[in-house]
């Protein structure tokens, strides 16, 4: 299910499996954790990325997912 429903697709499946394939493109929307019947996935949704687009939704300013250690260092 976690293939499914992530939006950025970092999962593939390997051996009967999902796995993530790269996890800098996750933006931690939480998805995969909520959408897994056996509880093997956990997210910290609302960090990262995700927070970035709903802040800056809701602030009326441009959305940053920038999470580079420069400018966010706590970011990811």
């Amino acid at each position: 299910m976690c293939i499914t429903v992530c939006p950025h697709a970092v999962f593939e499946m390997v051996d009967k499996k999902a796995r993530i394939v790269d996890v800098d493109d996750c933006m931690e929307c939480g998805a995969c954790a909520l959408n897994c019947q056996y509880g093997a996935i956990t997210v910290k949704s609302g960090v990262g990325c995700a927070a970035a687009i709903i802040n800056g939704i809701l602030n009326n300013t441009e959305p940053n997912c920038d999470c580079s250690k420069e400018n966010t260092p706590n970011c990811c």
